[in-house]
């Protein structure tokens, strides 16, 4: 009988990944990200079985809670967000490491309880001095915290532990302002030992880029300027700004999408292979594309910017952006933002990309297409094809996760008539196991140190190195376009495109 390879077998990739001794602290624990996502994906994975028996859960904010209240501040979170079937067993197991730290962030004497804590756990649940330290807090408190864990010892392990800095986005709000604040974050962790979440990398459609690139020889030849004619990357919303008032306004919706999530997207889509998945290989292969990226000259006729005015949407009356509570009526923050952008390199010398996000718009989806050049029919009278659009390859982030192509097909007939026609793949239907909620796969990764999915310090500033000229722009613009609530933004996003002789694509 022939024995397996052991190397192999150590390395094989299909086995579930363990999170070693670990716990994390959360900074901001009671706001809607931690009892909506974190505490769910913690739970999860805990359930999935790919957290150490003595997994710890601290919280850190201001409420005079007691382990006990915290413990059951988590539980109702669970039971309300958690992906997963809840089970008793599991929760009695993660629910002994659950602890609460009280205080304020200029608060001394927090913080050495949070060392005295983390001293506690360590010998009682054997997490081995291993700590991840996630600010689920406004971007102005990051220097704060951060600080107050060096001034008081807890931003360095003891001999082999670690300790590890989550920071969620924005990251900063210009070029400058992301600068200063990763240099106040390096000062205190180590770059490879900062995290910055961008939840779209987490989700499965997005990697799943890499494998649809790289894993299939029928996609990646046709890759380049010689047959794509255009990009569009696509993340619309449906809803408002709900209570989200005192964060959005004055910040809106290129800063908020595309600065991050949208240009991350680009970066995937347009790399070239990186010599192995790890972080080096595969940021160095983003900051590339990032570096290429170029804006159009003239702002005024490649960018867009609006504001969803009152509609109807769902077959609701909806206000519009001005009149939501909490709202300056002169505000000219944008809603909706679309931008047409180059990259400057032989791969995709000459196609456009376009990226567009907006809210209040005629439905919830995100989606990458890659529309190639048409055919030029040499065979086919004009009357065969004017039916006919363009190919194209549609990666669906969400929702219903999947891979569409549309290509061209004969009607059923006597006569030579062609129409399209897709080809649909959905992770729904191909596989039997849920994806994992993106916080679930990020949340290990951090406990595991895999930093495949996290962007870099360069990515960051590269990407506000190519926003900020467009809102430097917009500031002396005039008020953004007004479009009504439910449809697909503003008449000079249509225009934008026209003139370069394509239309959006209607998801």
């Amino acid at each position: 009988m022939t024995g397996g390879n052991p190397l192999r077998d150590a390395q094989d990739r299909r086995l579930p990944r363990i999170a070693g001794p670990s716990g994390l602290v959360i900074f901001g624990v009671t706001g809607d990200l931690s009892r909506k996502k974190l505490m769910p994906a913690v739970y999860d994975l805990a359930n999935r079985g790919l957290l150490p028996p003595g997994f710890s859960l601290i919280g850190f904010a201001r409420r005079d809670w007691a382990d006990q209240d915290f413990a059951q501040v988590v539980h109702d979170a669970v039971r309300e967000h958690s992906r997963t079937p809840f089970r008793e067993e599991v929760w009695q197991q993660l629910a002994e490491g659950f602890r609460f730290v009280p205080g304020e962030f200029s608060d001394d004497q927090a913080f050495e309880n949070l060392g005295s804590t983390i001293e506690e756990l360590d010998k009682a649940r054997g997490t081995g001095g291993n700590f991840a330290f996630y600010l689920s807090v406004p971007p102005k408190f990051f220097p704060k915290v951060v600080r107050q864990l060096k001034d008081h010892g807890l931003s360095e392990g003891r001999g082999d532990s670690w300790r590890r800095a989550v920071i969620e986005k924005p990251f900063g709000h210009d070029l400058a302002s992301a600068q200063e604040l990763n240099k106040v974050v390096h000062e205190v962790f180590r770059p490879s030992d900062v995290f910055r979440i961008d939840h779209y990398l987490g989700k499965e459609t997005v990697q799943n880029i890499l494998a649809l690139r790289f894993a299939n020889t029928m996609f990646e030849p046709l890759w380049n300027r010689s047959y794509v004619d255009h990009v569009q990357i696509t993340m619309a919303e449906d809803i408002g700004i709900g209570g989200r008032a005192g964060y959005y306004d004055g910040i809106g919706s290129a800063r908020d999408v595309i600065q991050n999530h949208l240009l991350q997207l680009l970066a995937l889509t347009a790399m070239e292979e990186p010599a192995s998945f790890d972080a080096k290989a595969l940021v160095a292969e983003k900051l590339k594309v990032l570096m290429a990226v170029k804006l159009p000259q003239d702002l005024g006729k490649h960018t867009v910017r609006g504001q969803y005015a009152h509609g109807w949407q769902g077959g609701e009356e909806v206000l519009g952006y001005l009149e939501e509570e909490g709202i300056d009526p002169n505000s000219t923050t944008d809603t909706y933002a679309a931008i047409k952008l180059e990259i400057d390199n032989r791969r995709w010398a000459g196609v456009p990309f376009y990226l567009r996000t907006g809210k209040r718009l005629g439905r919830r989806v995100t989606e990458i297409a890659i529309v190639f050049q048409r055919a030029p029919y040499s065979p086919f009278d004009t009357t065969d094809t004017q039916e006919l659009g363009q190919n194209a390859l549609v990666i669906r982030v969400q929702p219903d996760e999947g891979v569409t192509i549309r290509f061209g097909s004969k009607v059923p007939g006597t006569s030579m008539e062609i129409r399209d026609v897709t080809m649909d793949f959905a992770y729904g239907e191909s596989f039997t196991e849920s994806s994992p909620e993106a916080y679930e796969r990020l949340l290990l990764d951090v406990l595991l140190g895999d930093a495949n999915l996290f962007p870099r310090h360069q990515e960051v500033e590269e990407s506000w190195r190519i926003l900020d000229p467009v809102e430097a722009f917009w500031e002396n613009a005039g008020k953004p376009e007004q479009y009504t609530a439910g449809t697909w933004g503003p008449k000079a996003a249509q225009e934008m495109l026209a003139r370069d002789g394509r239309s959006w694509r209607r998801p």
